[in-house]
């Protein structure tokens, strides 16, 4: 059997570079396996949309497609609003299956990516302080789902474990504020400070941050990278496991 369509969803952003980041991303994804069809789609803002992507999978005559969110979180877009454009393709294409696979989560290797690119600040600055002097903001989105933002607490906790630096979380949209986790950061010894985003792509929710405090260092979005293209198969190959009929 032929290997069912990937069709990787982003959130979609009114700047360029967010667009220009995952269609890179979509070319190293593509790149692992040249052999699985593999299509970019947005929830908003940007085309195509998740519905014209699948529509046109079902037109090829393709009978499955597994949808892989690009977000981080599973908040409002992935628990609503994504699964309500499925319901929608399905009803259109009822020939067509379509599975849902998870979002990225604190996969592991996304931590270890963003501690990369800690390194990488400290590395241009100069910095030799000990760890445990080098404070990080971990900054996100934020969400209206104080669910979500608790994962994303506990992500900055787990962060700060595997780094050995104090870390605070804060958000792009939400509280607490980068003002305030720079603040907590000093209280807790913190001598030299940045701020790493937890953010795929560049947009304006990243330059939101820029603004608030431009003497810090930032270091880069987590996309694109080769570790990056990985999950996403890691996450269609979990979902395909998923969708497949049990043995008798």
């Amino acid at each position: 059997m032929p290997s069912p369509t990937l069709v990787a969803v982003a959130h979609g952003s009114r700047d360029p570079r967010s667009a220009a980041t995952v269609t890179a991303l979509m070319d190293q994804v593509r790149a692992e396996r040249p052999g699985t069809p593999a299509r970019l789609a947005f929830l908003d803002l940007n085309a195509p949309s998740v519905g014209q992507v699948l529509d046109a999978v079902a037109a090829t005559g393709e009978t499955h497609a597994v949808v892989v969110p690009l977000l981080l979180g599973s908040a409002f877009h992935a628990r609503v609003d994504l699964p309500g454009l499925l319901a929608g393709a399905a009803a259109r294409n009822p020939r067509l299956d379509v599975t849902q696979a998870d979002v990225f989560g604190a996969d592991p290797r996304l931590i270890s990516l963003l501690h990369n690119r800690v390194r990488a600040v400290r590395t241009a600055h100069g910095w030799t302080a000990p760890d445990d002097r080098v404070g990080i903001a971990l900054a996100a989105v934020g969400s209206s789902s104080a669910t979500a933002n608790r994962n994303t607490a506990r992500l900055a906790r787990r962060f700060g474990a595997h780094t050995g630096s104090p870390t605070e979380v804060c958000f792009a949209t939400a509280r607490p504020s980068l003002t305030h986790a720079v603040q907590r950061l000093r209280e807790r010894g913190a001598e030299k400070l940045l701020v790493a985003p937890w953010f795929l792509a560049p947009g304006l929710l990243t330059d939101r941050l820029l603004d608030q405090d431009p003497s810090l260092p930032h270091a880069a979005v987590l996309g694109p990278d080769p570790a990056l293209a990985e999950v996403v198969w890691n996450r269609y190959d979990d979902a395909v496991t998923r969708a497949l009929p049990l043995s008798a």
